[in-house]
């Protein structure tokens, strides 16, 4: 999942400190709609440390009634496709389904690494992935399917 719609509106934050904007706060609670609706459960949830995406993480756990702990590292913030997919490597005891919340451009590249689909990654949207391995450290180029990309906008679309 890609962050919510993040504010620009104060000159002084840093990059890794801006805040939702207005946007982004309504889009959170629709996309754990979303997800709530569509029984996505994941075993593990992945975060990276910057203020929007913490936001989005946690107020989507909140309404998708996500059951694990977020864990925050700081490798996502600004992380390559090739770091994400370390990452997903490094997960121990190899959760069934797992969500990684970050940032663009890494996680357009990941999907496109995993899948092979070039797709736009839009702030709030969420790539439902099916990979074809047994571990995720088996995790590879080409290995996966995009199953569905959700938007905010696309409330109704089933996963």
């Amino acid at each position: 999942m890609r962050h919510a719609k993040s504010s620009w509106d104060n000159p002084n934050w840093s990059d890794f400190e801006r805040p939702l904007n207005k946007r982004g706060l309504e889009a959170v609670p629709v996309m754990g709609e979303i997800i709530y609706k569509n029984k996505f459960q994941p075993e593990t949830l992945l975060c990276s440390p910057a203020k929007r995406a913490k936001q989005t993480a946690i107020l989507v756990r909140e309404v998708a009634g996500i059951e694990p702990e977020i864990s925050f590292d700081e490798r996502i913030y600004e992380a390559s496709p090739q770091m994400l997919l370390q990452l997903l490597c490094e997960m121990e005891n190899d959760p069934e389904s797992a969500m990684l919340v970050g940032h663009n451009p890494g996680i357009e590249g990941l999907i496109r690494f995993l899948t092979g689909e070039n797709e736009q990654m839009p702030t709030a949207g969420l790539a439902v992935i099916d990979l074809n391995v047994e571990k995720w450290d088996e995790a590879k180029a080409d290995c996966g399917s995009l199953r569905n990309l959700l938007r905010p906008k696309e409330r109704d679309k089933p996963v």
